[in-house]
C-alpha cells in the first residue's frame, strides 16, 4: 500500500477514534440536541456522514471485483478537474454552509444513542474498501457523484473530498457540544 492510500486511512482512522472519544460518552438526548430548527445535530453529523459514505460502496465494490471501467462521460468529461477541485474546496472550507445534495443523505431527527458507534464502525468498513481497492490508479479512474451525475472527478479526489468531508462534519458537531445551552 503505498503513502497516499495510508495517509488516507490513518486520517479516517483518527476522525473516527476522536470522535468516539469526543461524542462517545454523549447519552440520546444531548446527540440529538440541536442549536435550532434548520441547524443539525451532533447525531445528524455522524449519521450524515455514515448515509453519504455508503453511496460510495457500490463503486468500491466494482473496483474490487474488477469489474468498473471508465464510462464515455467519465474519459472525456471537460470538467473532471474542475468538478474535483470544486468539491475538495466546498468541504474545506466550513465558513460556507452547504446543503446536502440529496434528500438521500439527509439525517432524521432523532437518532439512538449508538450512533457514535455505528460511525465508527463505518469509518472502519471504509478503510477496509480503501484498502481493498489501494493498487487502483486514482489518476485514471474517474467517479461519478452519486446526487449528481454530470459531476465527475478522479478517485484520487474522491479521497481528499472523503476525509475532508468527514473532517468538516466532525468539526460541526464539535461545534454543537461547544454552543451555549448544549445539555450537560
Amino acid at each position: 500500500m503505498d503513502e497516499r492510500i495510508t495517509s488516507i486511512i490513518a486520517e479516517l482512522a483518527k476522525t473516527a477514534d476522536d470522535a468516539s472519544e469526543m461524542f462517545g460518552a454523549l447519552n440520546a438526548d444531548q446527540l440529538n440536541w440541536k442549536l435550532g430548527e434548520k441547524s443539525w445535530s451532533v447525531a445528524q453529523c455522524l449519521d450524515h456522514l455514515i448515509l453519504t459514505n455508503e453511496q460510495f460502496y457500490p463503486e468500491f465494490d466494482k473496483l474490487a471485483a474488477g469489474e468498473r471501467t471508465n464510462t464515455f462521460w467519465q474519459n472525456y468529461s471537460p470538467l473532471t478537474g474542475f468538478f474535483g477541485r470544486f468539491l475538495i474546496k466546498a468541504v474545506t472550507e466550513d465558513s460556507k454552509k452547504a446543503k446536502a445534495p440529496s434528500k438521500s443523505i439527509v439525517p432524521p431527527s432523532e437518532l439512538p444513542a449508538e450512533i457514535v458507534e455505528q460511525f465508527a464502525a463505518n469509518i472502519a468498513d471504509v478503510c477496509e474498501k480503501i484498502s481493498t481497492v489501494a493498487s487502483a490508479d486514482r489518476q485514471k479512474i474517474i467517479v461519478t457523484s452519486p446526487f449528481l451525475s454530470v459531476m465527475t472527478y478522479k478517485l484520487n479526489d474522491a479521497y481528499t473530498v472523503l476525509v475532508e468531508h468527514t473532517k468538516r462534519h466532525i468539526r460541526q458537531a464539535k461545534r454543537v457540544m461547544a454552543a451555549d445551552g448544549f445539555p450537560l
